[in-house]
């Protein structure tokens, strides 16, 4: 008896197995690939999207990984290595620009649709599984979700459905090399990003409670089988520590990963955490309201439909999870919420299947047993003409500005071509500001390894400490250029403001010693301005936000 638990007489009269229907395999294949197709062409559109912040840390990152380079020696950041080497991965196969990126994305959202599908066909039926995995292609592809961009949340999600798929299969079957194997997928989903830790907790948690549940417990046997499990879950951290650790940068990597996380996640105060969410969410919930809608119904699903009610632990369960997963440090940043939508595209699929099962029974007309279906496509389709532009008809570039008005992320490929055409491969820049994609285009190394600016900011014991390092680092690398990013977004002084004064009072000293200015843009809609060379040195911003290009003086 697997992971599915114990159905009772009553059950499984109200449930009876499906027949075996070719055809009707064949039918929900054919839509699952429909769907793909569909996400893919809006997807492959897109890919020239270019890359913000958070992919620019990645790609950087991953970038000095394929030049052998650790992370944490010139790239310091709390998030966990696992991404650092997926980006590595993508970028050695498909290339290293924001096309062969977003195309790493493209295959890591397909599969992560995929496994959805079989997850929820499943416990619940392949209509539940079609209509779960729809869900999750239309939420993950959302810029409501920043689902455009290759967050390390979508190879949490993609890593945490294969080990969940795995954890099932693997009480099925009873070999404890599957319960490892589920265990290590648990373990890669913490490795990409430290609220992975959730789901893996969530898995742990579920394998003890359904051998508990059931008489006759074999008390040696759960514990071999969640000793396997959590050894699994285990060694993909161990590994990265002893491969950090033999690298030298051990001390670096556990000081950004957990000393500093461990203050960053306690600065946001209940209610800041409180506006953050509510900013953040309801855009999310009016992407696709109706399919939010039937969402609820699955939800009351668990509590009147048996076949959802036999599965209630693993939906609630995961939900919960998942749901803390978001919640980590009550920063509710859009792309934190794909982490969640796997348990909205199970509880989508449990409306649709619950209310056709129930119409079903009832034998009313045939059309009207349409209906939860109908509904559901209607819903999708909303979702989607709201958003047609934007799939449709935005060109990459387009929809980036459609998405960070007035940011510098559209801009950053110019300027990066800019400082790699006038410096040596061996030259080293330097980024005053938090955008580490300028690194990752120019193919440079940073003369120091702050790549963000926010940890300087921040009211949390290490930012002196900080600031001194940078500007240690900095004097002594000698950066050939450097680049002043004047945009509060990429500072965030809100916090520490009073912060920022000694840090620019350095800052502007050491540019007029040391440098000379040789290029200005001015970040303004529809087309940022650039000035470059003498002009640069006298012109007069217009605009509120603009980049400044500094070459040191000969």
């Amino acid at each position: 008896m697997g992971l599915h638990g114990v159905m009772s007489a009553d059950e499984t009269a109200s449930n009876p197995p499906e027949a075996p229907a070719h055809h009707g395999f064949r039918w929900h294949v054919a839509v699952l690939l429909l769907i793909l197709v569909l996400v893919g062409v809006v997807r492959w559109r897109l890919l020239g999207i270019p890359l913000e912040r958070d992919e620019g840390e990645y790609a950087y990152a991953g970038q000095l990984l394929l030049q052998g380079l650790p992370p944490y020696q010139f790239a310091y950041n709390m998030k966990l290595p696992g991404t650092y080497a997926a980006y590595a991965v993508i970028m050695a196969v498909l290339g290293q620009t924001p096309q062969g990126i977003h195309l790493g994305l493209l295959l890591v959202n397909a599969a992560t649709v995929v496994l959805i599908y079989f997850l929820a066909a499943r416990l619940f039926g392949k209509l539940a599984g079609t209509v779960a995995a729809g869900t999750y292609a239309l939420l993950s592809t959302h810029q409501s979700t920043l689902g455009f961009a290759a967050h390390a949340t979508h190879f949490v999600v993609l890593a945490a459905m294969a080990g969940l798929v795995l954890l099932l299969r693997a009480d099925e079957r009873g070999k404890l090399s599957t319960f490892f194997s589920s265990g290590l997928l648990f373990g890669l989903a913490f490795l990409m990003k430290q609220p992975g830790v959730f789901l893996g907790l969530f898995a742990f948690l579920y394998l003890i409670f359904v051998h508990w549940r059931r008489p006759g417990i074999e008390w040696a046997r759960l514990g071999q089988k969640a000793g396997v499990f959590l050894l699994g879950c285990a060694s993909p951290f161990v590994l990265a520590c002893i491969l950090l650790w033999r690298a030298g940068v051990f001390r670096n990597f556990w000081l950004w990963t957990f000393s500093y996380a461990r203050q960053y996640s306690s600065l946001i105060s209940l209610k800041d955490g409180w506006e953050l969410f509510t900013y953040h969410f309801w855009p999310i919930l009016g992407a696709a309201p109706g399919v939010w809608i039937i969402a609820l119904i699955g939800l009351t699903a668990l509590l009147w439909h048996p076949p959802a009610r036999r599965h209630s632990v693993l939906i609630i369960g995961l939900l919960v999870f998942s749901s803390m997963a978001v919640s980590a440090g009550l920063y509710f940043r859009s792309h934190y919420f794909v982490l969640v939508l796997p348990a909205i595209a199970l509880l989508t699929g449990i409306g649709v299947a619950a209310v056709a099962s129930l119409l079903d029974a009832k034998q009313v007309h045939p059309m009207v047993r349409i209906l939860p279906v109908v509904a559901f496509a209607v819903a999708c389709g909303w979702a989607i003409k709201k958003n047609a532009p934007y799939y449709l008809h935005l060109s990459p570039l387009q929809a980036c500005q459609a998405v960070y008005v007035n940011s510098p992320f559209y801009d950053a490929p110019e300027i990066a071509d800019y400082l790699r055409e006038h410096t040596a491969p061996t030259d080293q820049i330097i980024v005053l500001g938090s955008e580490p994609e300028i690194y990752f285009y120019a193919h440079r190394r940073s003369a120091s390894g702050y790549i963000y600016m926010y940890p300087l900011m921040e009211n949390q014991p290490y930012w002196q400490q900080m600031q001194r390092q940078m500007i240690d680092e900095i004097e002594a690398n000698r950066p050939t250029y450097l680049v002043y990013v004047g945009d509060p977004y990429s500072w965030l002084t809100t916090l520490g403001s009073r912060r920022l004064a000694p840090y620019l009072d350095w800052a502007n000293s050491y540019v007029k010693s040391q440098y000379q200015q040789v290029g200005l843009v001015e970040l303004s809609e529809p087309e940022s301005r650039y000035v470059w060379g003498d002009q640069a040195r006298s012109a007069r911003p217009q605009a509120s936000r603009q980049i400044s290009i500094f070459k040191r003086k000969e």
